[in-house]
């Protein structure tokens, strides 16, 4: 079986008609459960044995997946600041949920903290046993999160074309202002995760930015400040290794050349350290600063 066919069948929940339309008999059902081959979740919902971990522990708890983990299960190439934790969609009136890993323990507060419950009823009833929709998840993730992660996971939503902008407001409609008001901040021009955390540092410092900058003889720049600073947002995943930080390194001295000045900040400090991130920023423009009035 391909590929894509078995990431499909591990995030698939069956039903017993499903198991049956399927061509399993009764008895093949029981035998499939008790060697292991099936694994009963809740009453009528079935995944196979290697099923997606996430997804077999929300629909044992007696939901679905939503906020973030819902988006990382139905766009993985989409930036999200942590998927620690497994976010878990159930209905208003829904009772009787289970420990995610037993479905015969009775959910207790405090005894799963690696679990966020969402008690919410989906708006897409057409949405699968296993996730909401993504306009579901987007909406959860909205009231969630923290600013500065939500709007990272939306500008990589629109960078990689999963949403459109359209289609992000529809999901904000009727959601506090509070939350409304952040897609003042989206931008779809950032090209990851990163970059959308450097902006919001920037928008909060008395500086005029540009992103996306292209330079005679450099190339393209993640951003120019006040125009003379050059900042790139290196991460291990595309900066790795001697042959790319050489690259880096002649594209540093062509922009020096052109009076340019380039930090280059690590991801890892724009997702941890955005203060020390805006420290080292506003040392440079002060001494520009000092500099010039000499």
């Amino acid at each position: 079986m391909e590929a894509a066919a078995m990431d499909v069948l591990r995030t698939t929940v069956f039903s017993r008609l499903d198991l049956l339309q399927l061509g399993y008999r009764p008895k093949q059902i029981t035998r499939a459960v008790r060697d292991g081959t099936l694994i009963r979740l809740r009453r009528d919902h079935y995944v196979v044995a290697d099923a997606n971990r996430a997804v077999a522990r929300a629909v044992r708890i007696g939901g679905r997946l939503t906020c973030i983990s819902a988006i990382v299960l139905a766009a993985p190439e989409v930036f999200v600041f942590a998927a620690h934790r497994t976010h878990v969609q159930v209905p208003r009136a829904m009772s009787r949920l289970r420990m995610p890993d037993d479905s015969r323990t009775r959910w207790m507060r405090g005894q799963a903290s690696e679990i966020r419950l969402h008690w919410s009823d989906a708006t897409d009833p057409s949405s699968p046993a296993h996730m909401v929709s993504l306009h579901d998840a987007v909406r959860e993730m909205a009231r969630c999160l923290p600013t500065r992660e939500v709007i990272a996971t939306i500008d990589s939503l629109l960078h990689a074309q999963v949403m459109t902008m359209p289609q992000v407001r529809e999901a904000f409609s009727g959601l506090p202002a509070r939350c409304i008001a952040l897609l003042e901040q989206v931008d779809g021009r950032a090209e990851s995760g990163p970059e959308t955390l450097q902006r919001l540092i920037l928008r909060e410092l008395p500086i005029s930015f540009e992103p996306q900058v292209w330079i005679p003889g450099v190339g393209r720049v993640d951003f120019v400040v006040d125009g003379f600073l050059i900042l790139e947002c290196d991460s291990k995943a595309h900066h790795e290794g001697w042959v790319k930080q050489r690259d880096d390194r002649r594209r540093d001295l062509a922009s020096a050349e052109q009076g340019y000045v380039t930090l280059r900040v690590l991801a890892e400090d724009l997702l941890h350290h955005p203060d020390r991130v805006a420290s080292a920023i506003r040392g440079l423009l002060a001494a520009r600063s000092a500099w010039s009035y000499r």
